[in-house]
């Protein structure tokens, strides 16, 4: 191994300036392949660079290549792969890692020894050296000596070791002070011999000096130490003084400490002293109730303002000082628990006794609210049993009562009654419930007999000049013979002393002998009349009018009386929830939701509204069944007035109590609009037409006319204006489908001219009303008409010229078979002379007497209301003229040159329509 590194050096790294330092014999780890070597060197230049060179012999073998060189500094880690087991593998980690397996493990460990010196000596940048023994790192490993022989263990590693070691770098300064040596002495340069020899015996001069002036110093080194020995002595008294200065001090040091600890006991004392002043004031602000405030708690005026302002202010004081947040340990002083057990009796004595109050503020209002009443029902008894009168039933006022007063009155107390809310919930609740339970017996009784007030002038309205059953006006009679319209159920029933069972007038004319759409069983549509039906809207608007204010007042005060937030609504909640709140408490209310929560504070307003105003449904819905059972079109007006209130409550809150009774009770005027119009609907279908007498006008167009034109007047700029588009579609689709079914089933009046004149009457309805919804049925009116009053003609003119148009029927068929027009003359049926005898059968008398009784079976077929006759006779003289003009236009083709012309002219016939017209 020595004489290759000779050589290595000599022959590569030489040339190139540099020093082999340390190598080993290496192949790379899982490759069968020739040996190589690497080489760690370093430059002889400055600055010294270290490499790591892997040389490698060249394919014949006789000498030796440096193949690839890396700088040391590049070098990031190097793993000798196991700390503990010697193996001969190790990694290089430069920009990829390089595995190698040394030929014996002592040249390895040689080798990673000098990789690691030469690192600690010129990289600044530390090398990672994992898995390698730390006695590697330090110095050669007793294992290298001894797998190596001595020989050339010295001459390897030993001088590889000297080499690096015996190298030292010289500082600036020593590389000045040499300079300025050498610029001394003028051959330094040029001869080094001759410099060194000068160097070394100025060098033995200068060791002569060193020794002869250390020689001469001997004297004044024995007085340095004599004097060294006196200064010993001297420290040695110093010690002694400090160490009794010492000793008294420490005394004094006892005595400060005790002052120390004294003062810290002060300040301690007086912080703690302080905190407790602090603690005592703060339970002195917080917890002392003025005496003034215990008198009004205690026995405080709650009838005059400022005896109820003082125990409101007293109440809130005391409130304050029982929910105070006290700091933890306060509750364990006994004046504390005194404190807060005087505050905690003189709450439940004031809620006791406010509660108390309030209930008696209840029964007083109730009773004055009673005698009201009363007075009202009173005059209402007396003006009833008057049944010659009927001024004296229509002099009683549809007016609900004013709770305004009593509103206010007890609004007065609202803030004691959120102290209650707040500090006993149960006593809170008690006095709702007697609010509700007053408040619901007075409503009922105020809004019956308002509803029973509302229904006499309904009844009243329709009775005079009508042909009713006689209303019994006592009081007890009223309610026995309504007791079907608004009993515990709410639901009409059909008992036979229910009110206003009125009488069907039968009529020798027209309607007469059909089923009205307008009957339905009470009354004939030539009863009715438009200024009931209009005193009817008002009154049902003024009931509603009168309901809505009183509804919103209450629910008003609720809200401010018994602090609870209205706020919007909480979807998904609907009154069903509360449906079952009549006969309940409001400790269900309570359970179901924190009172702090807004949703549950407007539940509680719905649920409170619902109870007080429990009649309020089952009143509406009975008043409806009363109108609809006076006039079936009643519920047109209903359902206009009942949306718009509707509408105008949900705009003011959706989830409200009025709200949703008027919603619900829609549902059921819809319901009622809907029937009306099925049963319109099925009325149609079961009208019978007389097999005696023509048809004319069908009584179901002429009250579609009604209807239409009382529908526009009463929806005119409705909401609900879209439910009355789907009626009329409904009702036109039946009425035309029972126009043609009668037209199918007449037998007296020819099909043509049922479908023409109640189509041409529709028609001009829908022209005449310009309903948007029903263009569409408006043109197909049309076209049924034009299209049967085509027919009609048509078919009628085909008899008085029977024979002549069979004869022009045969000579069209022989053309459409294929026979030329100019041959159709010698066809023997058609010829000449059959054609001169058709023509000789209708002479310009005998045409006139024809078309006279054609005038006459038609003025038989049409009816005097829709007055065709004139229309189907011009139409019919247009038809003739043009089958006139067709005929001779059939002689001039197929009987060219012959001669034959009709015994009549155009202008004959001009005049014989025109005479017959003018003789009937």
């Amino acid at each position: 191994m020595t004489a290759i590194k000779h050589a290595l050096q000599r022959d590569i790294f030489t040339p190139n300036d540099e020093r082999l330092l340390s190598i080993v014999n290496v192949c790379k780890g899982g490759k069968k392949k020739r040996n190589c070597f690497l080489c760690a060197t370093v430059t002889t230049e400055r600055p010294v660079q270290v490499n790591v060179v892997k040389v490698k012999k060249s394919d014949k073998g006789d000498f030796y290549k440096r193949q690839t060189a890396w700088l040391l500094r590049d070098l990031a880690v190097v793993d000798a792969k196991d700390a503990i087991k010697e193996s001969p593998e190790f990694d290089l980690h430069f920009d990829k890692v390089y595995k190698w397996v040394a030929s014996s493990i002592a040249e390895k460990n040689i080798f990673i020894s000098c990789i690691w010196k030469l690192n600690q000596r010129y990289i600044r940048k530390k090398i990672d050296f994992i898995n390698v023994s730390p006695q590697l790192l330090e110095e050669l490993p007793k294992v290298a000596e001894e797998s190596v022989p001595s020989g050339e263990n010295q001459n390897v590693a030993g001088g590889d070791e000297e080499a690096v070691d015996e190298y030292q770098e010289l500082n600036a300064r020593e590389e000045q002070d040499i300079e300025i040596m050498m610029e001394g002495c003028e051959y330094a340069i040029s001869n080094a011999e001759a410099f060194a020899d000068k160097l070394s015996r100025e060098l033995q001069v200068l060791d002569g000096a060193n020794i002869q002036s250390i020689m001469a110093s001997e004297k004044q080194v024995n007085i340095l130490m004599k004097l060294l020995d006196e200064a010993l002595k001297e420290v040695d008294q110093i010690e002694l003084k400090l160490s009794s200065y010492e000793e008294m001090l420490q005394s004094v040091k006892e005595q400060m400490d005790q002052i120390s600890e004294s003062n810290h006991l002060i300040h301690l004392s007086n912080t703690n002293n302080l905190k407790l002043l602090l603690e005592i004031e703060f339970l002195v602000n917080h917890l002392d109730l003025a005496k003034g405030h215990i008198k009004a708690l205690q026995d405080g005026d709650l009838s005059s303002s400022s005896g109820i302002g003082a125990c409101t202010n007293a109440a809130d004081a005391l409130l304050q000082c029982m929910n105070i947040t006290l700091q933890p340990g306060h509750e364990m002083l006994h004046a504390v628990k005194q404190q807060q057990q005087q505050f905690s009796d003189l709450r439940e004595h004031f809620a006791r006794r406010l509660a108390s109050y309030l209930n008696k503020v209840f029964v007083q209002q109730f009773i004055e609210l009673e005698k009201g009443l009363s007075n009202r029902s009173y005059y209402f008894s007396v003006s009833g049993h008057d049944q010659s009168s009927t001024l004296a039933q229509h002099s009683i006022e549809l007016t609900l009562p004013n709770h305004h007063p009593f509103h206010r009155d007890l609004l007065r107390y609202a803030k004691l009654m959120e102290w209650l809310k707040n500090t006993d919930y149960g006593k809170y609740e008690g006095l709702t419930e007697n609010y509700m339970s007053y408040l619901s017996r007075l409503y009922d009784r105020e809004i019956k007999d308002f509803f029973e007030v509302a229904k006499i002038k309904m009844t009243g309205a329709t009775k005079e000049g009508k042909k009713f059953a006689t209303l019994p006006r006592k009081e007890s009679a009223v309610k026995q013979e309504t007791e079907s319209l608004h009993g515990s159920s709410g639901k009409l029933t059909g008992s036979t002393s229910s009110l206003n069972k009125l009488t069907v007038q039968s009529s020798g004319n027209r309607r007469s002998q059909s089923s009205s759409l307008l009957d339905m069983g009470n009354m004939s549509a030539s009863d009715l009349d438009v200024a009931d039906r209009t005193k009817f809207d008002k009154i049902f608007e003024q009931v509603l009018s009168q309901l809505e204010p009183l509804c919103l007042a209450e629910q008003d005060f609720i809200s401010k009386f018994f602090k609870l937030q209205q706020h919007l609504s909480i979807p998904g909640t609907s009154m069903s929830d509360t449906e079952e709140m009549d006969g309940g408490t409001l400790s269900r209310m309570h359970n179901v939701a924190s009172p702090q929560s807004m949703s549950s504070e407007n539940h509680m307003i719905r649920q409170m509204m619902t109870k007080i105003f429990r009649c309020v449904e089952p009143e509406l819905n009975n008043l409806i069944a009363l109108g609809d059972k006076i006039d079936i079109f009643n519920s047109l007006y209903m359902l206009v007035k009942m949306s718009h209130h509707v509408w105008t409550a949900q705009n003011v809150d959706p989830t409200s109590f009025l709200s949703t009774t008027l919603g619900n009770v829609l549902v059921t005027v819809k319901r009622n609009f809907d029937k009306c119009i099925s049963n319109q609907i099925k009325q149609m279908e079961d009208v019978k037409i007389s097999k005696k007498s023509k048809v004319g006008i069908l009584p179901f167009v002429v009250e579609f006319e009604e209807f239409a034109a009382l529908a526009e007047s009463i929806f005119k700029n409705a909401e609900r204006r879209g439910d009355l588009d789907k009626a009329y579609l409904k009702l036109i689709r039946g009425v035309f489908i029972n126009v043609e079914k009668v037209a199918n089933e007449s037998q007296k009046t020819p099909r043509d001219v049922v479908m023409m004149e109640n189509f041409h009457h529709i028609f001009a309805t829908l022209s005449r009303l310009k309903i948007s919804c029903l263009e569409a049925e408006k043109k197909e009116a049309k076209q049924k008409y034009t299209d049967h009053l085509q027919s009609y003609v048509i078919y009628s003119l085909g008899q008085p010229l029977e024979k002549l148009n069979h004869f022009f029927e045969g000579v069209e068929a022989r053309v459409a078979q294929g026979v030329r027009e100019e041959e159709v003359s010698y066809q023997l049926a058609f010829n000449k002379q059959e054609l001169r005898k058709v023509i000789k059968e209708y002479p310009g008398k005998e045409v006139k007497k024809g078309l006279d009784n054609l005038y006459k079976k038609v003025d038989k077929h049409l009816c005097e209301e829709e007055n065709l006759l004139q229309v189907v006779w011009h139409s019919m003289q247009d038809e003739f003229i043009r089958q006139y003009k067709h005929f001779e236009g059939l002689i001039a083709r197929c009987y060219p040159g012959s001669g034959i012309t009709m015994e009549f002219t155009i202008q004959d016939i001009l005049d014989y329509f025109s005479s017959i017209a003018q003789s009937h």
